[in-house]
């Protein structure tokens, strides 16, 4: 373990003094609920565009890319190739969707179109989602920290978790987004420096890691071929469009930016700003995995050997981290935790934000007082945001006990995620399905996302082998959502036909009966 030097400390006191400084500033703008929930729908499209790339980069991609680049290969670029279609369907359909009325929840839409259960149970699956985004952010930021630091994990739990909830609670959603906006330029300007300065650290050169990573097939995009069982190009293709949509399309993290933005102009091109500057810094986080796959290739003893046991288990996350304090100069250093704590960060504002919002608008004011004061309001919005952040960062320190949990977590996200894009999508491609198919339809669709998840675990029963999911993990959210879509489209026309053809022979038997 390397300490940190005077000037990287500073480097990252200094930005967790801005972020919550800048929150701070625009408390004076979100003491209403408008403000606090919709920035009073003023915000630029460029802001708010980098906000939405500041919440898709979370902590987790910011080390898990160049960890799955390092062990692997790029095929995890596929993903990001699906990100332009799903932006291109977002502008077209969800952004004119989401701004036609004044709401600020996602789902206030699902009850006008299938009634209260659909709204009521899209806005819970949500804030499940989002408990368990925060808990897994969080944790996972202290993991590499503790590591390369040496600071106690529940201590920086406490510390990332606080900071974030205090600069949520009083900059509202337009604190959010600036402070957003300021980490993606942190974690961008981290990245890019880290992928400049790695190549010319090469005894070599660079023309040395090219050479390596080319011999090594590390840029490969992964297998062409057709299976659905492994994580071919097609499938992380398909997944990652699906994922998209998920994301654009129903997530009231998004859909809150969308209202907030000052015009329909601004908000569809926040996300084109949001999908566009996405793809290359991912294709840099790569490029930093593939670069210090050949760092390390030629000079394999600059690692510990408790590093060096992972990577031959074909781990390959702990690589990154321990470069940035052991490899890196004194300053960038710090400027790269503090981009770690910048994606963390921006994720879980966002997350506390939204989980406040559906709080207030979806339960309070739905359920409890539907004529709730301006003041009343801004009392449950507070208090939410503060219980929020206290259950997510709960959950990050329940999960240093039980590691196993994290997975268990990301499983349900799976479930909760299909089932609720399928009843979007249901809800705008067929004006015919009514409720009693959107029911049918989500009960399907979520029985198949629990056979796909559960069938390749231990709890899956030994005799049920036979009938477990040959599916890779990634087409969960596919197959889900397709069933739940085609499912209540199918039930939709049959009960259609059916109430059309009554209404015909009614028809002709009181012709015959006045004949």
């Amino acid at each position: 373990m390397h300490q940190f030097a005077v000037a990287d400390i500073v480097v990252l006191v200094t930005y967790l003094l801005g972020v919550v400084g800048l929150g701070v500033w625009f408390f004076r703008k979100s003491r209403n609920p408008e403000g606090y929930m919709a920035a009073s729908r003023s915000m630029p499209g460029w802001v708010v565009g980098l906000s939405i790339f500041g919440t898709y980069v979370s902590s987790i991609s910011f080390l898990a890319l160049p960890g799955k680049a390092f062990s692997s290969d790029w095929n995890a670029l596929a993903f990001s190739f699906s990100l332009p279609l799903a932006a291109w369907v977002a502008t077209i359909w969800f952004v004119p969707y989401y701004r036609e009325g004044d709401a600020v929840s996602a789902y206030q839409h699902l009850e006008q179109r299938f009634g209260v259960w659909a709204r009521t149970y899209a806005a819970t699956c949500y804030l499940l989602t989002q408990v368990a985004r925060m808990g897994s952010v969080m944790y996972l930021l202290a993991l590499p920290l503790h590591q390369l630091l040496g600071w106690n994990v529940p201590a920086l739990i406490l510390v990332t978790g606080g900071l974030t909830t205090l600069y949520t609670l009083l900059g509202g959603i337009e604190g959010v987004i600036w402070t957003d906006a300021l980490q993606s330029i942190v974690l961008a300007t981290g990245a890019v420096a880290c992928a400049i300065i790695l190549p010319m650290t090469m005894p070599d050169g660079a023309s040395q890691m090219l050479e390596i990573a080319t011999n090594h097939d590390k840029f490969s995009l992964g297998s062409m071929g057709f299976s659905l069982s492994q994580p071919t190009f097609w499938v992380v293709l398909i997944y990652g469009m699906f994922i998209n949509l998920q994301n654009f399309g129903i997530d009231q993290s998004y859909v809150q930016r969308y209202i907030a933005a000052k015009s329909d102009a601004d908000a569809r091109k926040s996300v084109w700003i949001g999908a566009l500057v996405y793809v290359p810094i991912s294709i840099i986080f790569l490029w930093i995995g593939t670069a210090l796959f050949s760092y390390y290739y030629v000079q394999p003893d600059l690692l510990p050997e408790s590093l060096q046991a992972e990577i031959a288990e074909g781990k390959g996350d702990g690589v990154f981290p321990y470069f940035i304090v052991d490899g890196l100069p004194t300053g960038v250093s710090g400027l790269l935790v503090a981009a770690i704590f910048a994606a963390a960060m921006s994720t879980l504002s966002t997350s506390l934000n939204g989980a406040a919002t559906l709080t207030l608008t979806d339960y309070y004011r739905r359920f409890i007082r539907p004529h709730a004061s301006e003041r009343e309001s801004m009392v449950v919005l507070y208090v939410s945001t503060m219980a929020w952040g206290v259950i997510g960062t709960t959950t990050a320190i329940a999960m240093i006990e039980v590691q196993s949990i994290l997975d268990a977590w990301w499983q349900l996200a799976g479930i909760f995620s299909g089932g609720m894009l399928g009843l979007f999508l249901l809800g705008m491609l067929s004006r015919k399905a009514g409720n009693a198919a959107a029911v049918v339809g989500v009960i399907l669709g979520v029985a198949v996302i629990l056979w796909m998840t559960l069938s390749r675990t231990e709890i899956w029963p030994d005799g049920w082998v036979t009938i477990a999911s040959p599916f890779n993990n990634y087409l969960v959210i596919v197959f889900g959502t397709l069933t739940i879509l085609l499912v209540g489209w199918l039930l939709a026309h049959v009960f259609a036909r059916a109430v059309a053809k009554d209404a015909t022979g009614d028809t002709d038997t009181a012709s015959d009966e006045q004949t």
